[in-house]
């Protein structure tokens, strides 16, 4: 009988959750995995029994990090004293950078010997590529889901970064064409303080556009545990707005979609591999609007990083100020070769995401993870 991989995986936000599920799927189909570790919904599909709710990690900025703190170190000091216990082939923490470091470092201290691997690596091409090196004592490897990050972590001196690609690549099929007629997609985040940042833009596309002759209606993909928070948000807009759950209903809206407006996260790029033409955006706190300004940060889209240029609109703000994220999505649906031209750089992206890299050609990640699997 073959022994089982003895895997603890953590995920913070829905998107790891996703990829974490992809990875666990992967896994299983080579043979038996035993899991421990934190997840949502995707992951609890896998079989996983989640030591705490995933959303207690779902923030970002320190307006939304600071009231949590405590209890954020103290649940990533329980996790890392899981780790050390039961002592896994290996510990997969995905994304949820500051979290999955203060992690891996604890590990790393008392159990060296442990394997840690980040899935996803932190945004070091945008921002303090300095962090690079930091990882390295604290992580074996790291696997990226964008096909240009092996070779910058190798130039900044991070850890072995291997290509894996993204689940997204499968999930969803880039259409031939636009429809002529159809919804348009509000992706505010997953966070409560993206929520809380985003909700009234996307109140502000929905009332303003909701007489335009393309537009037969708008939809919002939430995460289920957001589902009623959102709701009853939306219910008081001056526009219809169907707010809608699950995989198989978000694959369906991004089929039929005719534009979005999204912030500059993982569903970007979900967006452009589905072929959804996009204004992104994202009303950061005062920190994070510091760094952008101390990095010069080029892109904040993934779409725009990974070609290298400016593809997708980035409408980027201290305050909720809907005018520009308005007059974008408003041009993406009054000029077609606007559109077009986002349609045909998706392309581009996807051709990139399916091979790599010529440096970094694109490895399944499961191959990977069953490196370390202990004999």
């Amino acid at each position: 009988m073959t022994k089982p991989l003895n895997l603890f995986i953590l995920a913070g936000e829905p998107s790891g959750d996703r990829i974490g599920a992809d990875l666990v799927e992967r896994l299983q189909a080579r043979g038996p995995v035993t899991l421990t570790g934190v997840g949502g919904e995707a992951l609890t599909q896998k079989g996983l029994k989640s030591e705490f709710d995933m959303n207690e990690l779902s923030v970002m900025g320190w307006a939304d990090v600071l009231p949590r703190l405590p209890k954020l170190l103290w649940r990533a000091r329980s996790m890392a004293r899981k780790i050390i216990r039961t002592r896994p082939d290996v510990a997969v923490l995905i994304d949820s950078q500051v979290f999955s470091a203060i992690v891996a470092g604890q590990v790393h201290k008392a159990a060296p010997d442990i394997p840690v691997v980040l899935y996803v690596a932190p945004a070091v091409w945008a921002w303090k590529p300095e962090r690079a090196a930091e990882l390295t004592p604290r992580f074996r490897e790291v696997l990226s889901v964008l096909s240009f990050e092996p070779a910058f972590m190798a130039r900044v001196g991070g850890p072995e970064t291997t290509y894996v690609g993204h689940p997204a690549l499968a999930r969803f099929t880039q259409r031939p064409a636009v429809p002529a007629r159809g919804p348009v997609l509000l992706l505010p985040g997953s966070r409560e303080g993206e929520l809380r940042r985003h909700l009234p833009l996307m109140r502000a596309v929905a009332e303003r556009l909701k007489d335009h002759p393309r537009v037969t209606g708008f939809m919002l993909p939430t995460p289920r545990v957001l589902e009623a928070r959102v709701a009853t948000e939306v219910a008081g807009w001056g526009a219809s707005v169907e707010v809608i759950t699950g995989e198989a209903r978000k694959a369906e809206a991004f089929a039929t979609a005719i534009a979005a407006a999204a912030v500059t996260g993982t569903v970007t790029l979900e967006l452009a591999l589905a072929g959804v033409p996009m204004a992104t955006t994202y009303v950061a706190d005062k920190g994070q609007a510091k760094r952008w300004v101390q990095y010069k940060v080029k892109f904040a889209s993934l779409p725009n990083a990974l070609l290298d240029r400016t593809l997708v609109p980035e409408v980027l703000q201290l305050a909720p100020e809907p005018e520009a994220l308005v007059a974008e999505v408003r041009c993406l649906l009054d000029d077609k070769t606007v559109a077009d031209a986002q349609v045909a750089g998706f392309a581009e992206i996807r051709r990139l995401m399916q091979n790599g890299a010529p440096e970094a050609p694109r490895v399944d990640p499961a191959e990977r993870i069953l490196r370390y699997q202990k004999p």
